[in-house]
C-alpha cells in the first residue's frame, strides 16, 4: 500500500516537471521569435533610413547639376536643404582641369549614403605628333627654311636651297622623295636625293639613294603607308556646330585701333549663302571666349593680338574659316597662357595657289596651329609656328617651325562657356 502511494507521488512530480518543461521551453521559444522579430524590424528600418538617404543623395547630385547646368560660372559652394523631411549636404568645388567633381551626403536617422559625381566640359582630343604633318600635297621648304621637331608626309619633301629637318623624317608612298635637305635625325622614304642623314637611312626597294648618311642605310620592301590628318571632317563640323550654338552674325565683323580690345565667341560670322569676313588690325586684341566660327575670310594684320580667354585654362580653342586665312606680319596668336593651351588656326578652303593659299602666315608672326584640310599653308620668311598640318605646306626662307611636346596630347574645347558632360556617376560611401 505504501509503495503504491510512493508511485503515485513520482507520477505526479514527473508530470508536473513536465509541463514547467514544455512551458519553459515554449517561453523561450517566444522569447527568441520576439527577439528575431525585433530584429528583423530593425534590419528593416535600418535598410529603409540607409535606402531613403541614398535617395536623399541622388536628390542632391540632381540638384546641384541643374544648378550648373543654368549657371555654369558658380564657384565653389557648398549647401544643405531638406527632402521628404531629410537632409542632404552637396559640395560643388571650383572647376579643376575642365571638370567638377561633385558630393552628395544624405542623412536619414543617422543612416549616412554619400554619391559623387564628375561633371567635365565637353572637350576632344586631337594628338599631333609632329612638328609637320602633311598630306599628298608635300612640303617645300626655302633656303635656311626649319623644323625643329619630325616630319610626317604623304608627299614629296623637296628644298630649293638647304632645308633643316631637326629630328626624323617619314614620307609615305611609292615615288615620293626628299631633296635638297639636312635631317639631323633618321630618314625613312621610298627615295633619297642630294641629302645629308644625321641617322639611319631607310628606304624602299625599288627607290633609290644618292644621299649622306652618317649612320646605316638599310632597305625595306614593303610600301611606307600613309597617314591620317589628326583632325576627322566630322570632328571639324561639330565644332562648327557648336560655333553656331552661340548665335549668328549676319555682317562682317572688323576690330580697329590702339590699345583697343574685345571678346569674341561662341559665334559664327556670316552664312554658307552670305559668307561674311572677321578682320582684326592695328594692334587691337581680340579674346577667344569660344569657338569662332568664320565663313567668310580671316585677316590678322600689323600688330593685332589673338588670345584665348583666361577661362580656358589649360584646354586649346580655335577660329575656323571656310574661306582664306590672312595673318600678316608681327601678328601674335597665343592660348590662354596656360602650359598646353594652344590657339588652332584652321581653314577648310583648299587654294593651293602660292600667291593666294588657303593660310598665308607673314613675317614674324608667333605662336599657334595652322591646320588646312585641302588647301596650301605658305609660311613666309621668319615667321614662327608651334605646329603645321594640312594638305600641302611651303616654309619660306629662314621661317621656322618650332614644335612643342605639349603638342601630342592637345584638348579642344568650344570655351569655357561650352557645354558640360557627367563623365561618372557612383556611390563612395
Amino acid at each position: 500500500m505504501h509503495n503504491n502511494k510512493k508511485i503515485k507521488n513520482q507520477k505526479g512530480f514527473a508530470a508536473i516537471f513536465a509541463t514547467i518543461l514544455v512551458l519553459g521551453s515554449i517561453f523561450i521559444i517566444t522569447i527568441s521569435l520576439n527577439t528575431l522579430t525585433l530584429g528583423q524590424q530593425k534590419i528593416s528600418s535600418n535598410a529603409l533610413a540607409a535606402s531613403k538617404a541614398y535617395y536623399a543623395a541622388e536628390a542632391g547630385l540632381e540638384d546641384a547639376l541643374l544648378r550648373l547646368k543654368k549657371n555654369p560660372a558658380i564657384t565653389s559652394l557648398s549647401y544643405s536643404f531638406n527632402i521628404g523631411g531629410e537632409t542632404v549636404s552637396v559640395s560643388i568645388p571650383e572647376t579643376i582641369g575642365g571638370s567638377r567633381t561633385i558630393t552628395s551626403d544624405g542623412n536619414v536617422s543617422n543612416r549616412a549614403r554619400k554619391v559623387q559625381a564628375v561633371y567635365a566640359i565637353d572637350a576632344s582630343e586631337a594628338a599631333f605628333y609632329y612638328g609637320v604633318q602633311v598630306d599628298e600635297g608635300g612640303v617645300i621648304m626655302g633656303n635656311n627654311a626649319r623644323i625643329v621637331g619630325n616630319v610626317f608626309s604623304n608627299g614629296s619633301v623637296i628644298s630649293s636651297g638647304r632645308g633643316y629637318v631637326n629630328n626624323n623624317i617619314v614620307v609615305a608612298g611609292n615615288e615620293n622623295y626628299i631633296s635638297g635637305l639636312k635631317v639631323g635625325g633618321d630618314a625613312l622614304v621610298y627615295k633619297c636625293q642630294n641629302s645629308k642623314i644625321g641617322g639611319d637611312l631607310t628606304y624602299v626597294a625599288g627607290g633609290s639613294t644618292n644621299c649622306t648618311v652618317s649612320g646605316s642605310t638599310i632597305q625595306q620592301p614593303d610600301e611606307i603607308p600613309p597617314g591620317t590628318l589628326p583632325i576627322s571632317p566630322a570632328q571639324i563640323q561639330e565644332w562648327k556646330g557648336q560655333a553656331a550654338l552661340g548665335g549668328v552674325i549676319p555682317d562682317n565683323v572688323s576690330f580697329s585701333g590702339n590699345g583697343g580690345s574685345s571678346s569674341l565667341g561662341p559665334v559664327q560670322i556670316g552664312t554658307q549663302e552670305q559668307p561674311r569676313n572677321l578682320t582684326i588690325s592695328n594692334n587691337f586684341r581680340l579674346k577667344v571666349a569660344g569657338t569662332i566660327y568664320v565663313t567668310g575670310d580671316v585677316s590678322f594684320e600689323n600688330n593685332s593680338i589673338i588670345e584665348l580667354d583666361p577661362s580656358y585654362g589649360s584646354f586649346s580653342g580655335m577660329i575656323i574659316a571656310s574661306g582664306k586665312i590672312n595673318v600678316s606680319n608681327n601678328a601674335i596668336l597665343r592660348g590662354s597662357g596656360q602650359a598646353g593651351s594652344y590657339i588652332l588656326i584652321l581653314s577648310t578652303n583648299n587654294s593651293l595657289n602660292p600667291s593666294s593659299p588657303a593660310i598665308n602666315v607673314g613675317n614674324n608672326a608667333q605662336g599657334a596651329i595652322f591646320y588646312t584640310t585641302s588647301g596650301l599653308i605658305y609660311l613666309n620668311n621668319n615667321m614662327v609656328a608651334r605646329e603645321v598640318t594640312g594638305y600641302k605646306i611651303r616654309i619660306n626662307n629662314n621661317a621656322q617651325v618650332l614644335y612643342e611636346v605639349g603638342l601630342e596630347h592637345v584638348v579642344f574645347t568650344s570655351g569655357p562657356g561650352g557645354s558640360f558632360r557627367v563623365e561618372d556617376w557612383r556611390e563612395i560611401e
